[in-house]
């Protein structure tokens, strides 16, 4: 099994995507949340925003960690913070891909160019400001030669927002084309890999169409969710410090493993290291218990042996996002589950797997619900 961290790491200001004024003071508490990393081995991915990537002091930080081989650095775009400036600042334009394509390659080519000017790397991997992505967003990291995007949350809908609804989109990674960011297109040139969410129950499809009804009105005003939340009969789990328990995230990460998804993506956002500063940390302790759960989940995947990597190191079937040839990138992730997809989740061929004495159809495959291209 394979773990990913990814943080979304940007200003202190949550919610601020009519003001363009920010500060960074939750940058201050990287080192603390680095040394917990350190103390398991593990190398996050800081998915960082403009104002991070043009700040001395955040460039002085990331630089060292970077030389050190202790992290990578992806993007991370909120349009309102990012030039050029030419759109109005409201709720429906801090969704980059609600913005001409044109207005989002430039503010991604910024932000690459930031990052690469000041940190002298190419980036791999995206995610988009307030999971805001779609097709012409997927061309935009595309041409600027980014080749992995996390910016899908499982199971979950943005519209209420102005955003994208990814409700229907189970929490496996597929290769994927820009054409069509949820068909899943062995061809592809770029790899998602969403954030982790799921249930605790065991027939994930099934739950997702009871919240997904339940949701809706008239039955939504019964608050039916949150109900049977609490009876533990339906528990929709995001694997993230900010609002699940170590336990919860452990629970979410053994119904991964018992339905043969091999890939976990763990994810929270840097602002929420500081107390006040977002709303997954308001009140006394909370910051403690963010940094407990953190701890806690990080020695189960320890003690469990799962592998931990940065997005770009991810190998799924025959593709790496770092670009290399398979035989040239040692650093690729390659302890995957068996019983997934061959040539697809697996890091072993049909053949591969025929020469060890195995035949093709040794597994049944997931239960993907995905909609797929390429007829493998």
């Amino acid at each position: 099994m394979v773990l990913v961290i990814t943080i979304d790491t940007e200003e202190d200001n949550w919610g601020g995507y009519t003001d363009r004024n920010y500060s960074l003071e939750n940058l201050k508490r990287i080192h603390d949340l680095q040394g917990l990393f350190d103390r398991y081995g593990v190398r996050p991915t800081y998915l960082i925003n403009y104002p991070v990537a043009t700040d001395p002091l955040a460039i002085e930080l990331f630089s060292d960690l970077l030389d050190r081989g202790r992290c990578e650095v992806g993007m991370h775009c909120h349009p309102w913070n990012t030039p050029p400036f030419e759109e109005p600042l409201c709720s429906f334009n801090s969704m980059l891909c609600n913005l001409p394509e044109e207005l989002q390659f430039r503010k991604l080519e910024t932000l690459r160019n930031a990052i690469r000017d000041n940190l002298g790397i190419a980036p791999a991997s995206f995610r988009a400001g307030r999971w805001a992505f779609g097709s012409a967003t997927a061309r935009s990291i595309q041409k600027l030669g980014l080749r992995i995007d996390t910016s899908v949350t499982s199971y979950t809908s943005w519209t209420d927002s102005n955003g994208v609804d990814y409700s229907r989109v189970p929490p496996h990674p597929y290769r994927f084309s820009p054409g069509d960011i949820f068909l899943s297109d062995d061809s592809g040139e770029l790899l998602q890999f969403p954030a982790s969410v799921g249930f605790l129950q065991h027939d994930f499809e099934i739950c997702r169409r009871a919240h997904e009804l339940l949701k809706k009105q008239p039955l939504k005003k019964l608050r039916l969710c949150g109900i049977l939340d609490r009876l533990r009969l339906l528990n929709k789990v995001a694997l993230s410090p900010e609002t699940a328990t170590g336990a919860m995230m452990v629970k979410l990460a053994e119904r991964f493993r018992a339905l043969r998804i091999g890939y976990l993506n763990l994810f929270f956002h840097s602002n929420t290291l500081v107390k006040g500063l977002s709303p997954f940390n308001k009140r006394d302790g909370d910051t403690e218990r963010f940094f407990h759960s953190l701890e806690e989940f990080l020695c189960y995947a320890r003690d469990t042996g799962i592998e931990c990597c940065t997005l770009k190191e991810v190998r799924l079937g025959d593709f790496c996002p770092c670009g290399r040839e398979l035989q040239e990138c040692r650093s690729a992730s390659r302890l995957l589950l068996d019983g997934t997809m061959p040539g697809i989740f697996d890091t072993d061929s049909v053949g591969a797997r025929a020469a060890r004495g195995g035949g093709a159809g040794d597994h049944s495959p997931a239960p993907w619900d995905l909609p797929r291209r390429g007829g493998r």
